[in-house]
């Protein structure tokens, strides 16, 4: 047999909490999850994002994530390419040309190192911002912005998930050896890539602006 709570008598019987405070309450809750995920959220260099990486299902979750960015015009004026474990040494050869076409002069060393970036983090994504005339009233830097929405909304999902993640770039970019590795058309531009996978080494927060040293009034 159950026995039912002890209850002080003095306080009468007890009342289940009103909807719209419980509806407060819930806001509150996910307010400051929200807050505490975003403040606590760090970039990590590639060098410390081992195995393992997100599984399909949290893949899903962090493609959906990227879905829920600022869209005027419901353009989608962004695409991500992952490139797999198999495809690697093709990006891999990209960045190592791409350094000997504007230095000639690059050591094997520098020439290893660059070709290296590409076997770090587990999942390894191209961030495509597509800046063609799709729309004439959505200027490019507003496509740009949900880019940059679509991106931060990445990272923030790999980190609810318990990834660390990053974002690179690099002179390489601009090479046209990864326009054509990645078949980009005319208006698509490479902006950076996305590095998820499980941190091994972790640096401190480093230091955040207050909102004194950005925020105006007009």
């Amino acid at each position: 047999m159950t026995l039912p709570p002890l209850t002080d008598p003095s306080e009468g019987p007890e009342v289940a909490p009103a909807p719209a405070a419980t509806a407060t309450a819930a806001v509150d809750d996910l307010q400051e999850f929200a807050l505490a995920l975003v403040t606590s959220r760090q970039n990590v260099s590639p060098k410390r994002l081992g195995d393992p990486g997100p599984t399909a299902e949290q893949l899903t979750g962090i493609w959906q994530a990227a879905a829920a960015a600022p869209d005027h015009g419901q353009l989608v004026p962004w695409r991500f390419v992952v490139v797999p474990a198999a495809k690697r040494a093709l990006l891999g050869d990209v960045f190592a040309l791409a350094l000997t076409d504007r230095d000639p002069d690059a050591t094997p060393e520098q020439v290893r190192a660059a070709r290296e970036k590409a076997q770090r983090a587990p999942l390894l994504a191209l961030a495509i911002a597509r800046l063609g005339r799709n729309d004439p009233d959505i200027p490019a830097l507003e496509r740009m912005v949900s880019l940059g929405c679509a991106i931060q909304n990445m990272l923030l999902a790999a980190h609810a998930a318990g990834f660390g993640a990053g974002l690179t770039s690099g002179q390489a970019m601009r090479s046209a050896r990864m326009r054509e590795l990645f078949a980009l058309a005319d208006g698509e531009e490479p902006v950076c890539f996305v590095n998820v996978g499980t941190v091994t080494k972790r640096k401190p927060l480093r230091s955040r602006p207050g909102a004194a040293d950005f925020v105006r009034e007009l």
